[in-house]
């Protein structure tokens, strides 16, 4: 990249910052452990783009012990000059006008190549911060400027001594007021696996991360020289192989840069990480396309030559894709997005990019190594005979017949309304619950579905699988979307699909039974935030006809506390199952909308998201159990 001046010329000034602080979910999402984090990423997006544009590769995130939050870089420094347009310096410009910076000129930009969707990212963490501190050190000058109360108090940006170093050092304490309550502190791990994540997105970087709150075992470096290709390494680390290294290529045309690394395993599911300029793009996009374009060709090609007429088929993009382990990240110019997040990637050109740099070295790769090349021609021919069989089986979901009429599960009992903007389907743990939940529904609007026993693992079972259980076809046929290429969200038949399982351990693995289906093949209905679960009482506290249900342990200690000394008159009993409880108290404290308590369901970090149903309902045992060992001191044991 030919060095680019980085001045106060770059800094782009669209609009004024507005009231940010009156409505700052509109800047960050929620007001919830997701939008406080988001805070750090836009500081270190900053960061990130300076490495993007070749002038930066070290980047230092600090947690201090009052929960601010220091990101430090060794970038050109954020131009210091009086800003044209704003009368005060650059830096101060970036801090407090909303969508100033240095991504927004064009040609004449600071940056070729930037991470930051939007531009708002400085100017609203001072927005939401008690205070923030900023050192810029450049052109052999180090400038100081600090803002408290949201950006209102601004001590000016003054020199304070010289240097020889060159980077920005950012210091904010967020306004925890502005959050949800409880919300007041950073997660390290969180901070840990998004910037490993990072470091493996931007090849030679190293990323320092530190956490002062701890006195010991508090810093972790990631740097990683094969990036993408370290990437799968680290995500196959205890699966079996089928391609004993990892198939990687890179490229550059036309100022956009691809990076694919990917390998096969004798996992089931695929896993799957596309990327452009560091940001996830979890709806997928053209970049998507262009590498299953080449793995559908490719293979098929192969095929042909090496398969006897008799066993020669077309494989699918669904038949290449089964137990397949690939990181897509592009670096683009000018990214376009489409879909209701914007997070489905849509320049058409990417497409053929990325098809011609991972053809070539696919291709390679099956010709020089036929035994590997064999064992990938006979997974994706099973994957297609499961394929096969699931297509005969799905005809059993479907909801209606020759004649039109409904086909619905049997044990399924139906709302009278079919307007799904209203209606709910509860999905229920066992028949002596599901009894309950029947008699004291609101029929109008309510559907129970009683589920016997465990469902399938849709984490370690071929699709076909899936269809010959029987749990699982009613599901799909109650729901009524239909399911992989035939899914239809307009088909949808319940607003709300309600996961109500006991409050015990074997309640708790059926609702990860239940969400491990619902992640791989109703991705979109918890994208569309359709997927809730219930919350039953854990206990009832009553006397006479004096009666509280409470929802947790520190609710019970706090009824407990309020009692008083009366407390011992009264009788407690914890539920073990939703059986326990007639059809009243059932409707009372779990079913009636204008009582009960529902948890949505939504991915805060879809790649996070993957690997942790990989890791705990996979075929590999060892993520499982550092998993356990890892968070058995959060366990509440039932003794």
């Amino acid at each position: 990249m030919g060095k680019q001046n980085y001045d106060e010329s770059s800094i782009q000034v669209l609009e004024g910052l507005e009231a940010v602080r009156k409505r700052p979910g509109m800047y960050i999402g929620n007001v919830d452990k997701k939008g406080l984090h988001h805070l750090v990423w836009e500081i270190v997006d900053n960061s990130i783009d300076e490495v993007l544009a070749g002038h930066a590769n070290h980047i230092e995130v600090t947690v201090n012990k009052d929960e601010s939050i220091t990101v430090k870089d060794d970038g050109r420094g954020i131009p210091t000059s009086i800003h044209p347009k704003t009368g005060i310096s650059a830096t101060e410009t970036v801090f407090t006008v909303l969508h100033a910076g240095g991504k927004f000129g064009g040609e004449n930009s600071g940056y070729k190549v930037s991470g930051g969707l939007h531009g708002v990212g400085a100017s609203v963490v001072n927005a939401l911060s008690d205070w923030v501190k900023i050192s810029v050190f450049k052109n052999n000058e180090e400038h100081f400027v600090e803002f408290s109360d949201g950006g209102e108090n601004n001590s000016g940006l003054k020199v304070i001594g010289g240097t020889d170093k060159t980077g920005t050092v950012v210091t904010f304490k967020p306004d925890f007021a502005l959050f949800n309550e409880g919300i007041d502190s950073f997660d390290i791990e969180l901070i840990k696996e998004k910037l490993k994540e990072t470091a493996y997105l931007n090849k030679g970087l190293k990323i320092i991360i530190t956490d002062n709150r701890l006195d010991k075992d508090n810093k972790w470096t990631y740097q990683f020289e094969g990036g993408v290709v370290d990437f799968v390494n680290d995500l196959n680390k205890e699966y079996d192989k089928i391609t004993a290294d990892v198939i990687s290529g890179e490229g550059e045309v036309d100022n956009i840069s691809v990076e694919v690394a990917m390998q096969y395993t004798t996992s089931y599911q695929p896993r799957i990480f596309s990327y452009v300029n560091n940001i996830s793009t979890n709806e997928g996009g053209t970049h998507i396309q262009g590498f299953f374009d080449a793995l559908v060709r490719i293979i098929n090609n192969y095929a042909e030559k090496v398969l006897s007429i008799k066993e020669q088929q077309t494989f699918s993009r669904e038949d290449v894709r089964e137990g397949i382990t690939a990181i897509i990240s592009v670096k683009h110019p000018a990214p376009m997005y489409e879909g209701q997040t914007k997070n489905k990637f849509s320049n058409v050109e990417t497409r053929k990019i990325v098809n011609k740099i991972i053809s070539d070295k696919f291709e390679n790769f099956l010709l020089e190594n036929p035994s590997q090349a064999g064992q990938i021609i006979a997974k994706v021919k099973l994957a297609a005979k499961s394929r096969i069989a699931a297509l005969k089986a799905k005809e059993l979901t479907r909801r209606k017949d020759v004649l039109g009429f409904s086909t619905l599960p049997g044990k399924l009992a139906d709302a009278t309304s079919k307007n799904a903007e209203i209606t709910e389907l509860f999905i229920v743990e066992g028949d002596s619950a599901g009894g309950s939940a029947k008699m004291g529904r609101d029929r109008e609007i309510q559907a129970i579905l009683p589920l016997r026993g465990k469902v399938i693992n849709s984490e370690r079972a071929r699709i076909d699988k899936l269809f010959a259980n029987n749990e699982i076809t009613s599901m799909i046929t109650a729901i009524g979307t239909g399911i992989g290429e035939e899914f239809n969200i307009e088909k949808l038949r319940y607003g709300k699909i309600i996961i109500m399982t006991d409050a015990d351990v074997d309640g708790s693995h059926i609702r990860t039974l239940l969400l491990t289906f619902f992640y791989r093949y109703f991705r979109e209905l918890i994208d569309n935030g359709n997927i809730f679960i219930a919350q039953p009482p854990l206990f009832k506290v009553w006397k006479g006809k004096e009666e509280h249900y409470v929802y947790t342990d520190t609710q019970k200690d706090e009824l407990f506390e309020k009692l008083g000394d009366e407390f011992s008159s009264y009788s407690v009993q914890r539920y073990k199952g939703l059986g326990e409880m007639n059809e009243e108290q059932l409707w009372e404290t779990t079913m009636d909308p204008a009582n009960r308590k529902l948890l949505v369901v939504e991915i805060e970090d879809s790649t996070r998201a993957d690997l942790v149903f990989s890791n705990l309902m996979g075929d590999v045992v060892e993520p499982r159990r550092e998993f356990i060992v890892k968070n058995s001191r959060f366990a509440k044991l039932d003794i």
